[in-house]
C-alpha cells in the first residue's frame, strides 16, 4: 500500500465507492448523486489546493483503494481535518490502518501541523470501532473548535477524535 497523487484514472474507481450505499452511508456528502466527471473535477482541484491534501490509497498494481485527506489545513493554527474513503473491495485488507497512519504522519511531521482531528457518527459502528481499535483518543469537540466548519447542530451529534504533535 501506499500514498500517492491522485490521478484522473482513479476516477472510475473513486466514483464507484460514492455509489455503494453502504460506503457513504454515513458520509456528509451527497456522493451518490456524483459523476465521473465529479470525480475527475475533484482530481484536477485537488492538485493546486495548498489548503486540502487529497492523496490515492493504492496497491502495490497502483489500483486505487481509497482517499486519504488532510483538509481545512491551517497553518496559523497548525490543524486540519483529516478524512479517509475506501473502496469497498478494499475494505477490511489493513489499507484504511496503514493509509491513515502514514497522512498523520505526512501532516503532523511534513506540514508541521499541531493537531488533526476528525468526527464520525455514533451511528457508524463500522468507523468507531475502526478508531477504538487504531487507540485514536476522543475528544470534547470544542477542543477542536469544530463550529469553525460544521453547524452547532451537527457537531453536537458526530464523535470528534484528534493527534497531536508531541
Amino acid at each position: 500500500m501506499k500514498l500517492r497523487k491522485l490521478e484522473p484514472k482513479d476516477a472510475p474507481r473513486m466514483l464507484q465507492w460514492m455509489h455503494d450505499p453502504d460506503a457513504v452511508a454515513y458520509l456528509q456528502g451527497h456522493f451518490l448523486e456524483k459523476t465521473l466527471q465529479d470525480c475527475l473535477d475533484f482530481i484536477a482541484r485537488s492538485r493546486d489546493d495548498d489548503q486540502q491534501l487529497h492523496l490515492a490509497i493504492a496497491d502495490e498494481d497502483d489500483i486505487y483503494l481509497g482517499t486519504a485527506s488532510l483538509k481545512h489545513i491551517d497553518r496559523q493554527q497548525g490543524d486540519a481535518e483529516f478524512a479517509i474513503a475506501i473502496h469497498p473491495d478494499a475494505m477490511g485488507t489493513g489499507c484504511a490502518q496503514a493509509a491513515m497512519e502514514q497522512i498523520l504522519q505526512t501532516g503532523l511531521t511534513n506540514l508541521g501541523l499541531h493537531r488533526i482531528f476528525w468526527c464520525v457518527s455514533p451511528e457508524n459502528r463500522r468507523a468507531v470501532r475502526f478508531y477504538e481499535k487504531g487507540g485514536y483518543p476522543q475528544v470534547d469537540a470544542q477542543t477542536v473548535n469544530a463550529e469553525r466548519y460544521y453547524a452547532p447542530q451537527l457537531v453536537s451529534q458526530l464523535l470528534w477524535y484528534c493527534v497531536k504533535n508531541t
